[in-house]
């Protein structure tokens, strides 16, 4: 971006924004404890951009969308949507507001309900947001099945009629048909087969820019969150410990957690995925009941220090954006990409990318376009 070039405006700005949850009770009634799903995580969304969400099951990602749509209620914290005060808004105006933040659920199968057939089902959110007639009501549906891919007579089938990604288009059909600003997806491939994926994330690339969408992406596999993304947020335990462009996050990773994210990603080539060195975490990810003291990553941390166990690692965020909460790359900066990765694993092997995973995911105009893309550097 030069000086002349104006940065994009803010559609959904979240500050300090804190969730606890009681937990289940334990044998005999006794209190199960409190799990801290979400712990003081602020972020920005601009118009018409991504923000990726990206962690292990139980990270907080999917809480923490919920949190940002009001979906749930936040402890504490601030919430703007196009400039509102998001938390402070009545029942009645957040109904009003319901129609511009929609929501694209996981699994397409359960979201779906199979009495409904396909246009009742895309119909709702209009009969709930407004007062169009049947006629306007059709025209509307018509006009969003053929966005999604679909033709009109699939508005006379129930769910149970249609493939796994039919289903899902008919999720994402619902969720745009009041036409919105921010669409929350909450892994909204993570239930399809490879090449189904691939077809929904070009369909999704495509209707933002028609429509100029902005998508709060949640996801726990960080190839498919820089497929998508303008910016990558990783979550661990209820924070963020790393944040930046997709890029920067998912090459120049700063955070030994976000290292172990990238190493996890799976190789288009097997024989490559056997060959190359992994970051191996160990034991399982601790208990958001009874949240380690100083760096909750610490007990899995390769690199982890003495302080690291005494003080939570501030997030500090850069001039370029990008934001890292780690006590030891803090400290040294050349600790990012290659050289993380190299120092975690005790090799000087490069290490694998986040969008190495995706040449197998990628739409075939995203194919031909890289294949031209390639042929001119030849040329060249």
């Amino acid at each position: 971006m030069n000086g002349h070039e104006a940065a994009p405006l803010s559609l959904l700005t979240v500050r300090n924004l804190t969730r606890a949850f009681a937990g289940r009770r334990a044998l005999f009634g006794r209190p199960g404890g409190v799990v801290r799903a979400v712990t003081d995580v602020s972020l920005d969304l601009a118009v018409g951009q991504t923000l990726g969400i990206v962690g292990e099951s139980g990270s907080g990602k999917s809480t923490l969308g919920r949190l940002a749509l009001r979906m749930i209620e936040a402890d504490s914290g601030d919430i703007q949507f196009d400039g509102r005060d998001l938390r402070s808004a009545s029942p009645r105006e957040l109904r009003r507001l319901r129609a511009a933040m929609t929501v694209i659920f996981q699994d397409p199968y359960s979201a779906l309900d199979p009495r409904w057939t396909v246009g009742r089902i895309i119909a709702e959110p209009l009969r709930i947001n407004g007062s169009i007639g049947a006629a306007e009501q059709r025209e509307k549906i018509v006009e969003i099945l053929g966005w999604v891919g679909l033709e009109p007579e699939v508005m006379n089938r129930p769910p149970r009629a249609l493939s796994g990604g039919q289903r899902q288009r008919i999720v994402i059909a619902r969720a745009l048909v009041t036409r919105p600003r921010l669409v929350f997806c909450d892994e909204p491939v993570s239930g399809l087969d490879l090449s189904t994926r691939a077809q929904v994330l070009a369909l999704l690339r495509d209707l933002q820019r028609e429509f100029g969408l902005a998508y709060l992406f949640v996801s726990h596999d960080l190839g498919v969150v820089e497929a998508v993304s303008d910016r990558i947020a990783v979550m661990y335990l209820g924070s963020i410990v790393e944040v930046g462009s997709a890029e920067a996050v998912a090459r120049q990773y700063r955070h030994p957690y976000t290292a172990a994210l990238v190493s996890a990603s799976p190789a288009p080539d097997p024989l490559a995925q056997r060959a190359r060195s992994r970051v191996v975490l160990s034991g399982d990810p601790p208990s958001a009941v009874d949240v380690p003291s100083g760096c909750a990553f610490h007990p899995r941390c390769a690199l982890a220090i003495p302080i690291c166990a005494d003080k939570k690692p501030e997030l500090r965020i850069g001039a370029d954006g990008h934001g890292v909460a780690c006590h030891v790359t803090n400290a040294d900066s050349s600790l990012s990409g290659m050289t993380l990765f190299a120092r975690m694993t005790g090799t000087p092997a490069s290490p694998p990318t986040a969008t190495a995973a995706l040449a197998r995911q990628q739409s075939p105009r995203r194919q031909r376009e890289t294949a031209v893309s390639g042929d001119e550097r030849k040329s060249e």
